[in-house]
Parts: C-alpha cells; sequence; structure tokens
C-alpha cells in the first residue's frame, strides 16, 4: 500500500497516471468512430452491391 502512496505523491507517478487516462480517453474516443464509420461503410458496400446486382 505505501508503495502505491509513494507512486501517486511523486509528480512522475502523477504524470504517468495523467498520460494513461489520457490514452484511455484517446482509445475510447477511436473505437467509437470506428464502430460508426465501420457500420456506415458496411451500409455503403451494401447498397453499391444491390444497385449492382440490379443492373
Amino acid at each position: 500500500m505505501m508503495k502505491i502512496r509513494n507512486f501517486l505523491k511523486n509528480s512522475k507517478g502523477a504524470t504517468a497516471i495523467e498520460y494513461g487516462l489520457i490514452a484511455a480517453l484517446i482509445a475510447v474516443a477511436a473505437i467509437g468512430a470506428m464502430s460508426t464509420l465501420g457500420t456506415k461503410l458496411k451500409n455503403t458496400f451494401s447498397n453499391v452491391s444491390n444497385n449492382m446486382n440490379a443492373q
């Protein structure tokens, strides 16, 4: 427990935690964007495929 307290009190430890939180937020945003983009791309390619089959 003392190691964790010392790590959190140390400015290097605080900086490491801040960078970790920033990286986690970026990862969550990227996953959300990729999920939305993936769905839109799937729909677009499905429409193209359906239109090609109709002709």
